[in-house]
């Protein structure tokens, strides 16, 4: 039987021990031991990234997506996938030593998104970059961040699904666009909050694998609202 071999390891603001751990081809990150992700089960990371952008595809103007959390890299692959050569693509990853796992323990797998040109990784708090996102906003967010709606890693990652936070996601995206959120689980309260911030909502049940009879996660995805065709604009000319 072949060996876990411990490749890196930091620690997480909250003092635990994050590591990245090989067993026969396939990698995970654990924290305190427990799971947070696995190559081997990316299937609804994937499905994120595709989800996510899929109304971007055929538009003709280049889009701007906001991803928060790197992790093993898979949502990256797939919204570049499934976005135009001109777009633009910002990952928010907090942790450097991630960032620098995908460049090299990680670069067979998905570590040569990050060289895409269309990509920037910004090192630092998803939240704030949201914030500032209302002066320009996004078509695109897609956030995978800590073990989604309930923090693992980072205590105040849930405050970015709290009531206010919610509501700044809203503000950070053009009307029209769409924010994609990971969960492990069904949680009731992100569908209210993103329907009461004025998204049209969809619950979309993640399978663990392509194959699984049956689905582990869930992904919340929410449109904001598009103006009505032929509604008065008031903006200055």
């Amino acid at each position: 039987m072949k060996p876990n071999i411990t490749l890196a390891e930091t620690t997480a603001p909250n003092g635990a021990r994050m590591t990245l751990v090989e067993h026969d081809g396939s990698y995970c990150i654990r924290v305190n031991g427990q799971q947070l992700m696995h190559s081997s089960v990316a299937h609804s990371e994937i499905e994120l990234g595709r989800i996510g952008v899929e109304r971007l595809v055929n538009r003709s103007r280049p889009a701007k997506v906001l991803i928060g959390g790197l992790g093993l890299g898979f949502t990256l692959k797939s919204v570049l996938a499934h976005t135009g050569p001109k777009a633009a693509v910002q990952v928010a990853e907090l942790f450097p030593e991630i960032v620098a796992w995908n460049r090299t323990f990680l670069a067979d797998l998905n570590g040569g998104a990050l060289a895409d040109p269309r990509v920037s990784v910004l090192a630092e708090d998803v939240r704030g970059i949201i914030r500032r996102a209302a002066q320009a906003p996004l078509d695109a967010i897609v956030l995978d961040i800590d073990n989604g709606t309930t923090a693992m890693v980072k205590d105040e990652n849930n405050l970015l699904y709290g009531e206010r936070g919610i509501q700044q996601i809203a503000l950070a995206l053009k009307p029209g666009g769409r924010a994609a959120i990971w969960s492990a689980c069904a949680d009731a309260r992100i569908e209210q909050r993103m329907k009461r911030a004025g998204f049209t909502m969809q619950a979309v049940p993640a399978r663990l694998y392509a194959q699984a009879r049956r689905s582990t996660y869930m992904i919340y995805v929410g449109d904001k609202p598009a103006p009505a065709a032929g509604a008065r604009s008031f903006a200055k000319q």
